[in-house]
């Protein structure tokens, strides 16, 4: 029987850094709530969740710091973490995201979808429009109807809808 040491994987130490580093943010903006003043205050379970965030955040950096580096068999950070279908979808959410302003949520959100569900699933596009058309309305009905939340409607829209 042969046990093998783990290593870290490909950017596994930088992407635990991040996460400290997001966690701490975080606490901070928690704490520009309502600070320390006291244990009933809005701020507190913000803070709590937080914190809690910087202390697995640090334990899983000194965990990933503590083992050997990627193995040399290892393909590689870009073969493994940053793939083409990572890029893509990401652009899709970058664009999904400047799109939102102009084009509002509905109409932003069903192209999205639409490209996100053609891309990743690869079925017969009206499948995939069928699929972005019942998503779309549930996502509707339970964020404008349900919980009564105003969806943003964009700039090239506001005169129509």
């Amino acid at each position: 029987m042969t046990t093998q040491t783990p290593h870290r994987r490909p950017g596994e130490l930088v992407f635990a850094l991040l996460i400290v580093v997001f966690s701490v943010a975080a606490f901070w903006q928690s704490y520009g709530i309502s600070g320390f003043s006291g244990k009933t205050e809005p701020g507190v379970f913000p803070m709590l969740a937080s914190g809690v965030m910087v202390f697995s955040g640090i334990a899983i950096l000194v965990s990933a710091a503590r083992q050997p580096g990627p193995a040399a068999q290892s393909p590689g950070f870009f073969a493994e973490v940053l793939t083409p279908r990572h890029i893509i979808l990401t652009g899709l959410v970058l664009g999904y995201v400047l799109l939102m302003p102009v084009l509002g949520f509905i109409a932003a959100s069903a192209v999205f979808l639409f490209c996100s569900f053609q891309f990743l699933w690869r079925k017969n596009p009206l499948l995939t429009l069928a699929l972005t058309a019942g998503t779309l309305l549930l996502i509707w009905f339970i964020f404008r109807e349900v919980f009564q939340v105003v969806l943003p409607r964009g700039t090239l829209f506001a005169g129509f809808l």
